[in-house]
Protein backbone atom coordinates (compact mmCIF):
# COMPACT_ATOMS: atom_id res chain seq x y z
CA UNK A 1 0.00 0.00 0.00
CA UNK A 2 1.33 3.40 -0.90
CA UNK A 3 2.04 5.84 1.96
CA UNK A 4 -0.36 8.45 0.55
CA UNK A 5 -3.28 6.02 0.75
CA UNK A 6 -6.61 7.32 1.96
CA UNK A 7 -6.80 7.39 5.81
CA UNK A 8 -9.78 4.98 5.81
CA UNK A 9 -7.83 2.52 3.67
CA UNK A 10 -4.88 2.83 6.06
CA UNK A 11 -7.20 2.05 9.00
CA UNK A 12 -8.50 -1.07 7.28
CA UNK A 13 -4.99 -2.23 6.34
CA UNK A 14 -3.84 -1.70 9.93
CA UNK A 15 -6.84 -3.63 11.30
CA UNK A 16 -6.17 -6.53 8.95
CA UNK A 17 -2.49 -6.67 9.92
CA UNK A 18 -3.35 -6.34 13.63
CA UNK A 19 -5.68 -9.32 13.16
CA UNK A 20 -2.88 -11.37 11.62
CA UNK A 21 -4.16 -11.16 8.04
CA UNK A 22 -1.32 -10.64 5.59
CA UNK A 23 -3.06 -9.10 2.60
CA UNK A 24 -2.54 -5.83 0.83
CA UNK A 25 -5.42 -3.45 0.37
CA UNK A 26 -5.63 -2.05 -3.14
CA UNK A 27 -6.77 1.44 -3.98
CA UNK A 28 -8.11 1.24 -7.50
CA UNK A 29 -8.75 3.71 -10.30
CA UNK A 30 -12.54 3.70 -10.08
CA UNK A 31 -15.23 3.26 -7.48
CA UNK A 32 -16.88 -0.16 -7.26
CA UNK A 33 -19.75 0.61 -4.87
CA UNK A 34 -21.75 -2.54 -5.71
CA UNK A 35 -20.90 -6.24 -5.76
CA UNK A 36 -21.59 -6.35 -9.49
CA UNK A 37 -19.25 -3.41 -10.17
CA UNK A 38 -16.51 -5.01 -8.06
CA UNK A 39 -16.93 -8.40 -9.76
CA UNK A 40 -16.79 -6.81 -13.20
CA UNK A 41 -13.67 -4.84 -12.24
CA UNK A 42 -11.94 -7.95 -10.86
CA UNK A 43 -13.24 -10.43 -13.43
CA UNK A 44 -14.63 -12.77 -10.77
CA UNK A 45 -18.03 -14.17 -9.86
CA UNK A 46 -20.33 -11.72 -8.11
CA UNK A 47 -20.80 -14.34 -5.38
CA UNK A 48 -17.12 -13.96 -4.42
CA UNK A 49 -17.68 -10.35 -3.38
CA UNK A 50 -18.24 -9.96 0.36
CA UNK A 51 -20.75 -7.12 0.63
CA UNK A 52 -20.50 -5.27 3.95
CA UNK A 53 -24.07 -4.21 4.68
CA UNK A 54 -25.17 -2.35 7.79
CA UNK A 55 -28.63 -2.95 9.22
CA UNK A 56 -30.34 -2.13 12.49
CA UNK A 57 -31.36 -5.18 14.51
CA UNK A 58 -33.88 -4.06 17.11
CA UNK A 59 -32.38 -0.59 16.73
CA UNK A 60 -28.70 -1.58 17.14
CA UNK A 61 -26.30 -1.66 14.21
CA UNK A 62 -25.15 -4.98 12.82
CA UNK A 63 -22.80 -5.69 9.93
CA UNK A 64 -23.79 -8.46 7.54
CA UNK A 65 -20.99 -9.74 5.30
CA UNK A 66 -22.97 -11.36 2.54
CA UNK A 67 -22.16 -12.92 -0.80
CA UNK A 68 -22.69 -10.44 -3.62
CA UNK A 69 -25.00 -13.05 -5.16
CA UNK A 70 -27.47 -12.66 -2.28
CA UNK A 71 -30.05 -10.11 -1.29
CA UNK A 72 -30.69 -10.03 2.43
CA UNK A 73 -34.12 -11.26 3.46
CA UNK A 74 -34.29 -9.24 6.67
CA UNK A 75 -37.22 -11.21 8.13
CA UNK A 76 -35.42 -14.53 7.64
CA UNK A 77 -32.18 -13.10 9.02
CA UNK A 78 -33.98 -11.68 12.06
CA UNK A 79 -35.29 -15.15 12.85
CA UNK A 80 -31.85 -16.69 12.47
CA UNK A 81 -30.11 -14.20 14.77
CA UNK A 82 -32.90 -13.85 17.34
CA UNK A 83 -33.92 -10.27 16.53
CA UNK A 84 -37.50 -9.02 16.50
CA UNK A 85 -36.88 -6.80 13.47
CA UNK A 86 -34.08 -5.88 11.10
CA UNK A 87 -34.30 -2.66 9.11
CA UNK A 88 -31.98 -1.00 6.60
CA UNK A 89 -29.58 1.51 8.08
CA UNK A 90 -29.53 5.08 6.79
CA UNK A 91 -26.31 6.52 5.37
CA UNK A 92 -25.87 8.37 8.67
CA UNK A 93 -26.36 5.11 10.62
CA UNK A 94 -23.74 3.41 8.44
CA UNK A 95 -21.20 6.19 8.95
CA UNK A 96 -21.88 6.29 12.72
CA UNK A 97 -21.42 2.52 13.08
CA UNK A 98 -18.44 2.03 10.78
CA UNK A 99 -16.85 5.43 10.15
CA UNK A 100 -17.15 4.57 6.46
CA UNK A 101 -19.52 5.41 3.61
CA UNK A 102 -21.97 3.14 1.82
CA UNK A 103 -20.22 1.48 -1.10
CA UNK A 104 -16.89 1.37 0.70
CA UNK A 105 -17.73 -0.25 4.04
CA UNK A 106 -15.03 -2.71 5.05
CA UNK A 107 -15.47 -5.73 7.31
CA UNK A 108 -12.91 -4.21 9.74
CA UNK A 109 -11.39 -0.86 10.69
CA UNK A 110 -14.41 0.60 12.47
CA UNK A 111 -14.18 3.05 15.39
CA UNK A 112 -15.69 0.45 17.73
CA UNK A 113 -16.77 -3.18 17.32
CA UNK A 114 -19.95 -3.83 15.33
CA UNK A 115 -21.80 -7.13 15.84
CA UNK A 116 -20.98 -8.98 12.61
CA UNK A 117 -22.58 -11.88 10.73
CA UNK A 118 -20.87 -13.78 7.90
CA UNK A 119 -22.79 -15.41 5.05
CA UNK A 120 -21.76 -19.09 4.90
CA UNK A 121 -22.22 -19.02 1.10
CA UNK A 122 -18.84 -17.25 0.91
CA UNK A 123 -17.21 -20.55 2.00
CA UNK A 124 -17.64 -21.73 -1.60
CA UNK A 125 -14.82 -19.42 -2.74
CA UNK A 126 -11.09 -19.89 -2.14
CA UNK A 127 -10.75 -16.12 -2.16
CA UNK A 128 -13.35 -13.44 -1.53
CA UNK A 129 -13.03 -9.70 -2.06
CA UNK A 130 -14.20 -6.88 0.18
CA UNK A 131 -14.16 -3.09 0.19
CA UNK A 132 -11.52 -1.37 2.29
CA UNK A 133 -13.07 1.80 3.69
CA UNK A 134 -13.74 3.77 0.48
CA UNK A 135 -15.61 2.79 -2.71
CA UNK A 136 -12.37 2.70 -4.77
CA UNK A 137 -10.66 0.03 -2.68
CA UNK A 138 -10.64 -3.77 -2.51
CA UNK A 139 -8.74 -6.56 -0.84
CA UNK A 140 -8.67 -10.35 -1.20
CA UNK A 141 -9.14 -12.60 1.83
CA UNK A 142 -9.97 -16.21 2.59
CA UNK A 143 -13.26 -17.10 4.26
CA UNK A 144 -11.39 -18.47 7.29
CA UNK A 145 -9.37 -15.27 7.70
CA UNK A 146 -12.48 -13.12 7.24
CA UNK A 147 -14.31 -15.10 9.91
CA UNK A 148 -11.38 -14.88 12.31
CA UNK A 149 -10.46 -11.21 11.82
CA UNK A 150 -14.06 -10.01 12.14
CA UNK A 151 -15.12 -12.31 14.99
CA UNK A 152 -18.31 -12.82 12.98
CA UNK A 153 -21.09 -15.28 13.64
CA UNK A 154 -21.73 -17.58 10.69
CA UNK A 155 -25.26 -17.43 9.29
CA UNK A 156 -27.23 -18.38 6.19
CA UNK A 157 -28.30 -15.33 4.23
CA UNK A 158 -31.03 -15.45 1.57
Amino acid sequence: MKPESHPKVQQVQAALHAGGVDVTVREIDKATPTALAAAEYLGCEVGAIANSLVFLADGSPILVLTSGAHRVDTAALAGRIGADAITRATPDDVRAATGQVIGGVAPVGHPSPVRTYLDVALKAYDEVWAAAGIPASLFPISYADLLRVTGATEVEVD
